[in-house]
Parts: C-alpha cells; sequence; structure tokens
C-alpha cells in the first residue's frame, strides 16, 4: 500500500512540475523545492524519493537496465570527490542567481533532467544521486540533522546486503552491521521493501 501511495505521489509530482515547464513558472518549483529543503530537517530527504521529478524518470531506467541485465559503466573515480560535487553546486546557484536578477529564461531544470536521464543510462544511477545531482548536495546539508530518516536495527540485521544492492543512492554501508549514510539517503524505501527481516523502518 505505501509502494502505491508513493508512485502516486510521484506521479502527481511529476505531472505537476511538466506542468509549470509548459506554463513558464519553473519558479514555483523551486519554491517547493526550497519547502521541502527546510522539512527535511525533520523529515530527511523525502523530496528524493517522494518528490523529485528527476528520480522518478530515472528509476524506472534502473528497473529497465536490471530486467534486460544491461551492465553499467565503471563510475570513474574523480567523480567520486566531493570536490566536483560542490563546484556544481556553486555553478547551479550561480546559474540560478542569474536567472533570478537577470529575468533570463533558462533550461536549467530541463538540461538537468536529461543530463540525469542521460548519464542514467549508462551509468548507475548513484552517479547522479550521490555525486552530481545539486539538488541532492543541498538536501544533504539540512538533511544530516533530520529528525526522522530511514534506520536499521541492528539486533534484527543479519548482513544479508539485499539492502545496499538495491540502494539508488549507495548510502548503505557496512562497519560491524549495515547503517544508513542519513544525509545520502533518498528516502525511496527500496531497503525497506527488500528486507526480508525487517529490521529497517522510517522513524
Amino acid at each position: 500500500m505505501k509502494k502505491v501511495i508513493q508512485r502516486s505521489v510521484q506521479g502527481v509530482a511529476l505531472l505537476l512540475f511538466i506542468i509549470l515547464l509548459v506554463k513558464g513558472k519553473a519558479q514555483l518549483w523551486m519554491a517547493i523545492f526550497v519547502a521541502s529543503t527546510l522539512l527535511a530537517l525533520l523529515f530527511s530527504r523525502f523530496y528524493c524519493g517522494w518528490l523529485c521529478p528527476i528520480n522518478t524518470v530515472i528509476r524506472p531506467i534502473a528497473w529497465m537496465k536490471k530486467k534486460l541485465k544491461i551492465k553499467c559503466k565503471k563510475m570513474p573515480a574523480w567523480i567520486e570527490s566531493d570536490v566536483l560535487r560542490y563546484l556544481i553546486l556553486a555553478l547551479f546557484l550561480a546559474t540560478m542567481g542569474f536567472v533570478f536578477k537577470t529575468g533570463k529564461q533558462l533550461p536549467v531544470l530541463p538540461a538537468l533532467l536529461a543530463l540525469a536521464v542521460l548519464l542514467s543510462i549508462f551509468f548507475d544511477e548513484a552517479l547522479w544521486h550521490r555525486h552530481l545531482c545539486p539538488y541532492g548536495t543541498i538536501l544533504t546539508l539540512t538533511g544530516r540533522f533530520s529528525k526522522k530518516a530511514m534506520v536499521i536495527d541492528e539486533a534484527l540485521c543479519n548482513n544479508c546486503t539485499r539492502c545496499s544492492r538495491v540502494c539508488p543512492s549507495n548510502a548503505i554501508v557496512q562497519d560491524e552491521k549495515h547503517r544508513i549514510i542519513k544525509k545520502e539517503c533518498l528516502v525511496c524505501h527500496e531497503c525497506e521493501r527488500v528486507c526480508a527481516k525487517g529490521a529497517i523502518k522510517y522513524r
């Protein structure tokens, strides 16, 4: 039931995103994102897993690649640098600042969507979610302090690795037991759905 609700919310959000783009009112979507960034202090990165149009579009691509057994290209090691992540964020913020100051209509959001789709065809989706998405980088700043998040109960976890294999942002790592890096988690609930022990909950 939760999955049906989530997919419905994603569908409605994607439709709203498209309507706003067509009507030339993309700035209204930015208002939704800003509100989500502030709410991430309480609810973590729910925007990514429930509202983000980019995530809604590229998730089916990842699913299809898995079904067709299409292997992803290896992610270049230099991309994993946080320096690149924040450089992209700085460029994004500078571009958005230029748009708001001059009033020029630059296709920033459609360009990001197209780039994410293109990269997700060839690489694992974590490349976008964790290393390149400027929205995701912003959300890590508030999401790390969130009151609620996806959590693994160490007493129930048997280290089967199912959760880490389905995580689209590589947010699940293993120490003695598996744990979720809160600021990187998309709150997509994919890990919760595959956990046979019921060890993962949003709380």
